[in-house]
């Protein structure tokens, strides 16, 4: 008998005598609150999230799809970084115009190999206007959540608006639970007890979002 069978074992000789619950699991727990909170147009959401990005400490970039390429390449030359790390997924034409070493996402890379890239860049699932959270899911445009936890800078981009919901609820209607979701909120950092403010402690040091319109 595995551990697991014998802890379900007891999960089930715990139970025996509670009566079975009849109420289906939707309705157990009332959902009547909000969706999201006040009246916004798609362009009032994308404003509002630009606005909690920066109160995060994320430096927030607007762009079209022709002037994509150009502003990486900027902001990658800007940084001085030599080598971008790039998930398999990443739209081709995103660095056309720069010439930074590009690191493939590997399996078996370490976190040492990862701790050495300069910058990486990826797309996101979704992102939320009210709380100013991006929310990753590993697809192939966003690569394994490793790669975005340890170099110290990220450079993500986010369709607007399609990828951009008001709410919390809304962004859970989009994701898959099973797919590994990582929920980013500005650069990483913590305080200590007397609240001074450390950054890239587990995770990047410089977040910088782009926010492209158009297809």
């Amino acid at each position: 008998m595995s551990s697991r069978d014998r802890i379900l074992g007891r999960v089930r000789r715990a139970l025996a005598d509670v009566p079975p619950d009849d109420t289906p699991y939707e309705q157990a727990v009332s959902r009547d609150y909000l969706r999201q909170h006040g009246d916004r147009g798609a362009e009032e959401t994308v404003d509002l999230l630009a606005e909690n990005l920066v109160d995060y400490r994320a430096v927030v970039h607007r762009s079209d799809t022709a002037g994509l390429p150009a502003l990486i390449a900027h902001l990658l030359g800007e940084r001085g970084s030599k080598t971008v790390l790039v998930p398999p997924g990443l739209d081709e034409s995103w660095l056309a115009d720069t010439e930074v070493t590009r690191v493939t996402d590997r399996p078996d890379s370490t976190p040492h190999e990862l701790d050495r890239v300069d910058s990486v860049v990826t797309g996101c699932a979704v992102a939320i206007a009210e709380t100013g959270t991006i929310v990753l899911d590993g697809s192939p445009d966003q690569g394994r959540r490793r790669i975005t936890l340890i170099p110290d800078h990220h450079v993500c981009v986010i369709r607007i608006p399609d990828q951009v919901v008001s709410s919390v609820p809304q962004a859970l209607d989009r994701l898959v639970p099973a797919r590994p979701l990582t929920l980013i909120s500005g650069p990483s950092a913590t305080s200590d007890i007397e609240l001074d403010r450390v950054e890239g402690v587990h995770g990047p040091r410089t977040l910088e979002v782009v926010l492209v319109s158009g297809e």
